[in-house]
């Protein structure tokens, strides 16, 4: 029941919302979110440390076709509606101005919410492709109504990419359902089953199909190109939604459905995604050392970021997987921050051109050490959220291929270099036009930032508080090898 009430608040609110008078809209959107949080939260702490499914709730739907509503949470599914109901308050909180519609736009944000969650609950094929496309809609319209100069086009080209992915995906779905025994059904056990029993060319054809739709949704190199643009051009809400949970979906669908559905493929192509991975961390890491504008570096930063999860989770091993799933987590949160961050300096500087800022810090103290957390967060500090992650994942690339784990981990040190450039050009030095008049963070600011830099420090000094929550299903999925 628990799965359900955790789908029903964000949909229900989201009704509602539409219907709330403009200037209450944002703090019923809030307070709703805040309520799936702390539901979301109350299922963590009372979440039995096991590797089966918990919470299962399964009604036939369509039983004509073998298709149920079922859901449930593991270990990897609990971490991940956490973080969605962890960030969607802040991101609810962070916005500033709707345009003239906020019933719309935080209504968007709240229905985003719910089909996130059902993403990562769903133990249906189908029904996981009903979330998946569901949460496609809102950032759509988010994208299309509140974004930059250039928005249709960037949106447009951002939707054919990742509904392309999503029709290789269907077929390669209903191509395994045709392939499960009796009356054929879209579980995911069932699934599982078909997929293992293809033989190798035919695994190879369903690999192909979820990675297109994953790799896109992630994004991992060559399949990044709408990356960059879209998180530019997008309202700062979308680019938080983008980046700190849906390019999570395509994470997280590798972790459950490809590599335990197609397992001699994976075996087979692992070596050439992780090569892929690997050349994305270094490719956009020089790439962000050259931008200039900081939410295009923030949006390659990410690239990399991603890339070294994809290769630590091909790398089939518990430390790859246990760091990828942790990075998951890491990565959401310091990727909001700073996007915030970016946020907060155009919104006070008209600006994002790193270059024209400067002397930030003597003017805001609280801000430009914000920021300073969250980058060295982001850089993999010791002792921070970030270090938890890469250090596993580079640790299980590096049982596999100890080159890869060389040239993945130029993601810490190039990473290094422009973030720290960005925050030395921006924060230090004299100041500018610009920045004259810059002021420290509101209230509403620094409650957006503190429960980020909490998670920065708190993710890093007890990284066993998610590891072991995660773990038991992590080792049930490489057992099935």
């Amino acid at each position: 029941m628990q799965t359900v009430v955790l789908l029903l608040i964000p949909f229900v609110a989201a009704l509602l919302g539409l219907s709330v008078p403009a200037q209450h809209a944002k703090k019923f959107a809030f307070g709703a979110s805040l309520i799936t949080f702390l539901a979301s939260l109350f299922v963590f702490i009372t979440f039995p440390i096991s590797a089966d499914y918990q919470y299962v709730v399964d009604y036939a739907w369509i039983a004509s076709l073998g298709i149920h509503f079922k859901i449930g949470m593991d270990g990897i599914s609990i971490l991940m509606v956490m973080l969605t109901t962890f960030l969607t308050p802040l991101i609810i909180l962070s916005a500033r101005d709707s345009d003239g519609r906020p019933p719309v736009f935080y209504s968007l944000i709240l229905f985003m919410e719910m089909a996130l969650i059902g993403v990562f609950i769903s133990l249906d094929g189908f029904l996981f492709y009903i979330f998946w496309e569901l949460a496609l809609i809102p950032i759509y319209f988010i994208c299309l109504l509140w974004g930059g100069v250039e928005r249709v086009r960037i949106t447009i080209k951002f939707f054919i990419y990742t509904l392309t992915g999503s029709l290789f995906m269907l077929v390669a779905l209903i191509f395994l359902y045709l392939h499960t025994p009796g009356t054929h059904s879209f579980d995911i056990s069932e699934l599982y089953q078909a997929g293992k029993s293809l033989d190798v060319r035919a695994q190879g054809y369903v690999f192909l199909f979820f990675f297109l739709a994953f790799g896109i949704k992630m994004p991992v190199f060559p399949l990044h190109t709408w990356q960059p643009d879209t998180y530019t051009d997008a309202p700062a809400q979308g680019t938080m939604l983008l980046s700190g949970i849906m390019l999570k979906m395509g994470i997280y669908g590798v972790i459950r459905w490809l590599l335990p559905m197609v397992p001699a493929a994976v075996h087979q192509y692992s070596n050439c995604i992780m090569w892929l991975a690997i050349i994305g961390v270094v490719y956009a890491s020089v790439i962000a050392i050259t931008r200039s504008d900081m939410k295009r570096l923030i949006a390659y930063s990410s690239i990399a970021h991603v890339g070294l999860i994809a290769a630590g989770i091909f790398a089939f091993n518990p430390q790859g997987l246990q760091g990828g799933v942790i990075q998951m987590l890491s990565h959401g949160v310091n990727v909001v921050g700073l996007f915030f961050i970016a946020d907060i300096i155009e919104n006070r500087t008209k600006t994002r051109d790193i270059p024209s800022l400067g002397g930030i810090r003597s003017k805001a103290p609280f801000f430009s050490t914000a920021f300073m957390i969250i980058m060295l967060g982001a850089v993999a500090l010791p002792l921070t959220n970030g270090f938890v992650g890469e250090f596993l994942l580079i640790n299980g690339v590096f049982q596999v291929q100890p080159i890869m784990a060389a040239f993945g981990g130029l993601t810490i040190i190039l990473g290094a270099v422009y973030m720290f450039r960005a925050y030395q050009r921006s924060m230090l030095g004299e100041r500018s036009v610009e920045t004259e008049n810059f002021t420290d963070l509101t209230m509403t600011e620094k409650a957006v930032l503190i429960p980020l830099i909490i998670m920065v420090i708190g993710i890093g000094i007890f990284p066993n508080l998610f590891l072991k929550v995660s773990e038991p299903a992590i080792l049930k999925l490489l057992s099935g090898y």
